[in-house]
This record gives C-alpha cells, sequence and structure tokens, in this order.
C-alpha cells in the first residue's frame, strides 16, 4: 500500500500556535513531577559536570538570555547585533528531536490537526531535557522532505521555547541546510553520541526508505521513532454527496472520491501507520505512538525518554 493521495484542508492558520504558553506550563508541572524520584531521595544524581565552560562569543540569536550579553563587545558592533558570551556544560545525554513541519501536519478536523501532537511531543521531550539539564536541540523538515530549521542543542529553558517557535511557526534558520539529505543534515548536528527522536505521523511515500537509512544512523546514535497517530483527521463528518473532491494540500493535486471511498480513509490511514511500525520494527528502531490525549501521550513519551535516556547514561 502506498501513502493516501489525499489530504484534507488545514482547520486552523498554519501561524496559530498549537501548545500555548499554559499548555506548555502544565506539560512542565507534569514533568517535574513524574521525573521527580530520578533526582531526590535515595537515587543516584542525574546531574554531573564541574560547571560552565566559556567557549567564546557569537552573535546574539533568540533563545539566548540576556544576561549571557557580552555588553562590552556589543558596544563595539553599536548593538547590532549583539553579541553574547556562549557556554557549554558537561551533561551525561544530548537530546536532538527531528519533528516532521510539512504543511499536512496542520491539518485536521474539529480544530485538532496532527501537529498538536507533534509539538506535544517536542515540548515534552524538550522540558524532560531541562529536568536533567541536557543539551536539546531541534531539526525540522518540510513538504519536500527537506531539513527546514536547526537549533543546535542547548541546555535551558529559553532554548527549549525557542526550538518550540521555530516548530510552530515553520520558521527556517537559513538556506544552509537547502537541498541537503535529511539524514546526512541530522547526523551533521550530531557532534557526540545523541538520543533522536523522529517525531511524525509518517504519512509520506518514502517512510520505508527513511527508516532504511535511520537504522545506519541508529548504528552510532540512539535513534526511535515516535509516531503521531493520524487517525482522527480522516475521521470526517458524513457527506450527503455521493462524490466528493480532494486536494493534497502538499502537491495540490485533486482526486475525486465516493462517500464510501472517503469514509474508508481512516482504516488507510491506519494500515499505513501499522506497517510502517512493522518495518521499524525489522529495522531495530523501536516506536511509541502518541495522539491527542494529552495525559496519555505525556504520560507514555516522558517515561520512555527517561528510562532510554538512563540507560544510556
Amino acid at each position: 500500500m502506498s501513502a493516501p493521495a489525499t489530504r484534507l484542508d488545514p482547520s486552523r492558520d498554519s501561524q496559530g500556535l498549537l501548545v500555548p504558553l499554559s499548555e506548555i506550563a502544565e506539560i512542565e508541572l507534569f514533568i517535574m513531577k513524574r521525573m521527580k524520584e530520578f533526582t531526590l531521595g535515595d537515587h543516584a544524581s542525574v546531574f554531573k559536570g564541574p560547571g560552565f565552560n566559556f567557549v567564546g562569543i557569537r552573535d546574539w540569536e533568540p533563545g539566548d538570555r540576556m544576561s549571557s550579553v557580552d555588553w562590552a563587545q556589543s558596544s563595539l558592533t553599536n548593538f547590532s547585533p549583539l553579541v553574547t558570551r556562549e557556554f557549554e556544560q558537561d551533561s551525561n545525554a544530548t537530546v536532538v528531536v527531528v519533528a516532521d513541519a510539512s504543511s499536512s501536519t496542520r491539518c485536521g478536523v474539529g480544530g485538532a490537526v496532527v501537529g498538536q501532537a507533534i509539538a506535544r511531543a517536542v515540548a515534552t521531550a524538550g522540558l524532560s531535557a531541562v529536568l536533567f539539564q541536557d543539551l536539546f536541540g531541534l531539526m525540522t523538515f518540510d513538504d519536500r522532505f527537506r531539513p527546514l530549521a536547526a537549533a543546535r542543542p542547548r541546555i535551558g529553558k529559553p532554548h527549549v521555547l525557542y526550538c518550540l517557535h521555530l516548530y510552530q511557526r515553520r520558521q527556517s534558520t537559513g538556506d544552509a541546510l537547502e537541498g541537503t539529505d535529511l539524514v546526512d543534515a541530522i547526523a551533521g548536528q550530531l557532534r557526540r553520541t545523541s538520543l533522536v527522536p523522529i517525531v511524525s505521523d509518517f504519512i509520506f511515500a518514502r517512510a520505508p526508505d527513511l527508516i532504511q537509512s535511520l537504522s545506519a544512523l541508529n548504528a552510532q546514535h540512539d535513534v526511535f521513532l515516535v509516531m503521531a497517530d493520524a487517525r482522527f483527521a480522516y475521521r470526517v463528518p458524513a457527506m450527503a454527496d455521493g462524490w466528493i473532491q480532494t486536494v493534497d494540500i502538499e502537491t495540490g493535486a485533486t482526486a475525486t472520491l465516493s462517500r464510501r471511498e472517503l469514509s474508508q480513509l481512516t482504516a488507510r490511514i491506519e494500515s499505513w501507520q501499522d506497517q510502517v511500525a512493522a518495518l521499524a520494527k525489522d529495522a531495530g528502531l523501536d516506536l511509541v505512538r502518541v495522539g491527542l490525549d494529552r495525559w496519555e501521550m505525556e504520560t507514555a513519551l516522558a517515561s520512555f525518554v527517561a528510562e532510554r535516556r538512563l540507560r544510556k547514561v
């Protein structure tokens, strides 16, 4: 079976926030409550390192703390741009999330879109990294399966919020990644062995090829898949018309489906995602499914990431 050729129209503006700040605060509180057993009591500390080491200076970027701005150096550039001091801290792990930011992730029904599940997964992984004082980075890819944006791994909640901003706004960080193969771009961002969750609905024709490439990357890094359950996005209301015209939001291709074919889309999506899960298992890649149920998703993903991370430390 190939990936379905049609997509639903977007249910909201692509510029709308998928995860509001109030929800991010709730996710953070949930993670702190869920993970406190790893940092308190008789458990060994997960933190290590002598502190922060000065690396150098660079131009200020969104997500940098104002306390790190080198005002003396900034005055030499007339404060345009600001210059910030860069530090590195020894940590046990590096987490780099690779998230699907294609147009189809902004599609759904009833005000819910697939990108919400992906954004919440990014927030959960990022805030878990903050708790463990791990480096966290993000890479997104677009409709054509090309790298769209990249934020190199850093420590701290402001950087996680910046990464979320990049994903939710579908912003590009420049032309440096243009024309680069996605897996090669991922490898280029990883300077040391890292935890690499690949977050997507995997509803694209090249999913089997991607899994094979990620299997090779898994030999050096700890790669696993986070599959956003997209069945809900295809549960459309009953139609009175006998024939319905659909449009692929990514390619612009159109197709005319019968009312019966339209009602079978959910089953086709489920079958496709089951096939992807089977391919991942055969390739030696672990997979965790997430949906729109916030607490179920956050519980499953936070526990999975924590166990995976601690196993690698």
